[in-house]
């Protein structure tokens, strides 16, 4: 093929990445979902669920495109790929519900906490939403659009990642390590398969992933203060 990156159709990196983002969101949400559901201990407004039910729907979406790709099933591909923008849209909507309600909760104990959380959130989720419809906008460029949509799973997937902890020891800072590190070490591998097989990494790890790692590092570092704060408490007066 003319294009070098087309020769990533037939790898299994991205239906690998998928399988992980579904075995993230199962680990992570056993705790604080699943378990209690299933105990039925646990009780939130419809949205939540659905919130919950189209983020691993995004996900196991990613695994079955990324296979239709990988057996050259494209029409079938691009027909499935309709629903993509309708799902992210309803995830985000959700989300936000969700992060409001769960503000709602949290404010009369734990103040503007609650409030930069949804800012957070809101934040956070709007940058998937820009991803998957760049991605879409640019779906005739293959090389982009798979880069662009593993890129909007890998922003969606820091939640599930960072309720590891409650599966995990105590560590100092699990905000840093499990919702920065290791949520976003996947580009870091991307990058460098990109590099092993390419001979060089792709403008969407080499210049939009670092510019969206370094957006979540300072509302890390800043949380709850300045514009983030402001931003939350914002969003809390007009949606709550």
């Amino acid at each position: 093929m003319a294009n070098p990156w087309a020769r990533d159709r037939a790898t299994f990196f991205y239906i690998g990445y998928g399988l992980f983002a579904v075995a993230a969101i199962f680990a992570g949400f056993s705790t604080t979902y699943i378990i209690p559901m299933s105990q039925r201990t646990f009780h939130a407004p419809w949205f939540v669920h659905l919130h919950g039910a189209s983020a691993l729907s995004w996900a196991i979406l990613l695994i079955y495109q990324a296979r239709l790709v990988r057996l050259n099933r494209t029409p079938l591909h691009r027909q499935v790929g309709r629903i993509g923008l309708p799902l992210a849209v309803t995830a985000w909507a959700s989300g936000i519900a969700t992060a409001t309600w769960a503000a709602k909760r949290d404010f009369p104990d734990t103040g503007t906490v609650a409030t930069s959380n949804l800012a957070s959130t809101s934040i956070g989720l709007s940058l998937y939403l820009a991803l998957v419809i760049v991605a879409i906008a640019l779906r005739k460029r293959p090389d982009w659009h798979k880069r662009l949509i593993m890129l909007a799973t890998i922003q969606v997937l820091w939640p599930a990642i960072f309720r590891w902890r409650h599966l995990l020891p105590p560590m100092p800072h699990p905000d840093i390590w499990l919702a920065l590190v290791v949520a976003y070490t996947p580009i870091a591998v991307a990058a460098f398969r990109d590099r092993q097989v390419y001979g060089r990494i792709h403008p969407v790890w080499l210049f939009v992933a670092p510019a969206l790692v370094f957006e979540q590092s300072v509302e890390f570092a800043y949380f709850d203060q300045g514009i983030i704060r402001t931003l939350g408490q914002w969003l809390y007066s007009l949606l709550a």
